[in-house]
Order: C-alpha cells, then structure tokens, then sequence
C-alpha cells in the first residue's frame, strides 16, 4: 500500500508552527510495512485543498491528513474532504455527546458541534485527549482516507489506538517489525554493507540513524504473527553477522535499558564518576525502571579538588596530566569503584567545548574509564568537529560509556575502541 500525508494548516507554510504531525504519521506507517511515497502541506484554503487532495487519490492508495479539524471558519479540512469523496457529513452523536462532556461545567459553543459532523459510514476515531474526533473512510474506488487532528498531543494517541489498527484491519494482514539496535557504527556505512538487504520488499530492511547510534528495522507481512516472525528470522540473523558485536540488541529501547537489564542478569552493580557528561550517563541509567537494584550512585566531579577529596586523585597526576587525561579516568573509575563498593566503576573525563579545546587536547576529546576492581580499561574518544555541539559530545560519550559496560558484561572484547564516526 502506497500512502501520501497532507499537513493543513496556514501556520505551517508561515513556519509559525513546526510540522512534527508528519514525522510522527511517517514513523507509524513505516513500522507497519506501508510505503510513503509522497509528504505536502497547504494552507487554510479549500481550493489549493481540494486540488492537492485530488492528486494524492489519483497516485496514492491511502491518504492521512493532519489538521483542520476544529471548530474554527478556517478548519475546512473535514467538509473539503467529504466533499471531493462524494459524503455527505453527518452528526455522530457518540462524538457529541463526547464533545458536550468534555466542555461540562464550561461554556460550549455553537461551533464546537460542529465537529461532531463526520462523513457517512466513516470509522471514528474518538479523541481520547480533545475535542475534534478523527474517522478513517473508503472512497468508492477503494482508496482510504484518514483524518486526525493537529495537536500533537491529540493526534499521537488517535494514530497509535485507533488509526493503526483500522489500516492493520483493512489490510487483513499481520505485520511485524524487529529493530537491530548498533552502536559504533555509522549509517552511512551499514547501508552499504547490507545494501542487498535494503533491495527486498517483504520483509523489508531499513537503516535509521539516531543520535550517536543507529538502528535498522526488519519487517515482514504475513497472515499470521508466527509467518511473519518466520520471515524476519533469517534477515535479522544474517545483520548480526554482518554487524558483529556492533549490534547490541534486537527490539529493545536504548543501550541504557540493555545495561540495566545485562546488569540485573548478572548481580552486577555500577557506580559512575563524571566530568564532562555532567551526569547525563547517571540520568540515562536511572531513567529505567529497575535501575535501582543495579546503580549503586553517580557523582559529578567537575573540579579537580573533588576528584581528589572525592575518588581519591592524586594532586601531582592531575599536575603532571591535566583532568582531560588517560590517567585521570583510570584513578576517577578506580576511585568510584573503591568509593561505592560497586562491581564496575565508570570514569569520564573530556573537552565538551564550545571553549576550552587547544591543539594537544581539541574539543570532543574524551577518555572513557571502566574499572572492575582487578583491571581498568580505557576507551579514547578523539577530537572532533564541533559542528554537532557540545551535546552530541556528551551523549557520545555517555554512549560510549554504556557501551564498555555491555562488551565487559558479554564478554565480547573491544572495550578500548572508541566508536566515533562522522554520521554517528
């Protein structure tokens, strides 16, 4: 199925507001095996509407738009639509009686039932978060149309319960997806080893990048969950062995959530000692949930007299070496390891600029520590462009950090090769 989103909104051609509603659409129905072909954006105006709707049915078998769908003169979308699809709108009274709930205690306009007014025989999608209901709907010749609201905050939850599985209930197909998660390597390069794979039409591969890592999605479309496994198992097998050890799991969140779940699998416990990440590897451990068993503490030791009163860092190293150094991260690792009583202790020690970098120690170094009591391995970020900020620094090198903690806790090695690349 080939699809075409349309944005409504004056607002969005002025640049008052940022379109997101496109993106979050284009993520959904890529996780669900259908191909967008077309993105555009019109204005308040019912003929430009009207001319740009009539396009998208004459080359797209599915049609979403965003927006329009208020109470407002200038919320036409609905009427423009049911119009050209030859419906006439009708009151739905379970979105009245929504409607008259929702503004309850409140004064409620004349307009505000307007919104309650849907193409005959649609499905309605209730607003669960607003006012406007959204409906999805077959025009004659078998296309299907789909209308949400603009708010994101609306739309989000109106696509995710109910837009998605009425297209997964028109298409009477199973569809599953399953993310290979990579850190280390760029996209740019993984696209062109798994080219190949990139080329078929079911299952699909797909690479997507992320900040500092990136991510390729297998999905298959089958009659039955366990065809569509089936399918996927030899794509996402032949991506581990073409990625390696890059790979770091498969469907799950973030290598903060594979830590913490590697961490409880092995009655491990981590501390961290951080400078220039400023806790940001701390957050990113606690934000998941069971994290508590395994995170015995985190200490931010910007200034060096708290490196040494803290991990216990001897003044002449941090004379002799500076704070950004191999040296510092090993004692900050050792000392926070020592300090916490922690399996693993994590130091991290780095320029994040703007200012601060010089010739010998550019901005974007960084010297990642990971100590385990008996050895301490150290993992050197090198200086890099700054064109990405200060921070995409530090969330590389929380990365990296996370990173280290998982090869130690698989046992797979390469615990001192940083991962840094252009289009990390």
């Amino acid at each position: 199925m080939n699809a075409e989103i349309i944005s409504v909104g004056t607002e969005l051609l002025l640049g008052h507001t940022v379109n997101t509603d496109a993106s979050f659409v284009a993520r959904e129905l890529s996780t669900i095996g259908i191909n967008l072909l077309f993105c555009g954006t019109v204005g308040d105006n019912v003929e430009r509407l009207k001319d740009t709707l009539e396009s998208a049915l004459n080359r797209s078998d599915l049609v979403i738009t965003t927006g329009g769908l208020g109470p407002t003169e200038d919320d036409l979308t609905k009427e423009t639509i049911a119009k050209a699809a030859g419906k006439k709108l009708v009151l739905d009274k379970d979105s009245l009686n929504r409607i008259e709930n929702y503004f309850k205690g409140r004064l409620m306009t004349s307009s505000q039932k307007k919104q309650a007014m849907l193409p005959e025989g649609c499905t309605v999608f209730p607003n669960d978060l607003g006012t406007a209901p959204g409906c999805g709907f077959k025009t004659e010749n078998g296309k299907i149309l789909i209308m949400l609201p603009g708010p994101p905050s609306e739309l989000l939850p109106m696509l995710k319960n109910y837009a998605i599985p009425y297209l997964m209930e028109n298409e009477k197909a199973v569809i599953v997806s399953k993310m290979v998660k990579v850190f280390g390597l760029g996209e740019a390069y993984v696209a062109e080893k798994i080219a190949d794979l990139t080329s078929g039409t079911n299952p699909t591969a797909a690479t997507y990048a992320k900040d500092s890592e990136m991510f390729v999605r297998v999905t298959a479309r089958a009659e039955s969950e366990a065809q569509a496994e089936k399918m996927c198992a030899p794509v996402v097998d032949e991506l581990k062995q073409r990625l390696g050890d890059y790979v770091y799991g498969i469907n799950v969140e973030s290598l903060e959530e594979r830590v913490v779940n590697l961490l409880g699998e092995q009655n491990m416990t981590l501390a961290t000692a951080e400078s220039c990440t400023g806790g940001l590897l701390a957050k990113r451990i606690t934000d998941i949930s069971g994290s508590s068993e395994v995170f015995h503490m985190g200490a931010v030791t910007y200034a060096n007299e708290i490196k040494t009163l803290l991990l216990g860092v001897p003044e002449d190293i941090l004379n002799k070496y500076g704070a950004v150094s191999e040296q510092t991260a090993r004692l900050m690792a050792e000392g926070i390891q020592r300090v916490s009583k922690s399996n693993l202790g994590i130091g991290i020690t780095g320029i994040a600029g703007p200012g601060g970098g010089t010739k010998e120690k550019p901005i974007g170094l960084v010297y990642i520590a990971l100590c385990d009591g008996k050895k301490t391995w150290v993992r050197k970020m090198p200086g890099s462009s700054t064109e990405k900020g200060r921070s995409h620094i530090r969330t590389l090198a929380s990365s990296n950090a996370l990173d280290m903690v998982r090869r130690y806790l698989c046992g797979i090695g390469g615990l001192e090769k940083a991962a840094y690349s252009k289009n990390s």
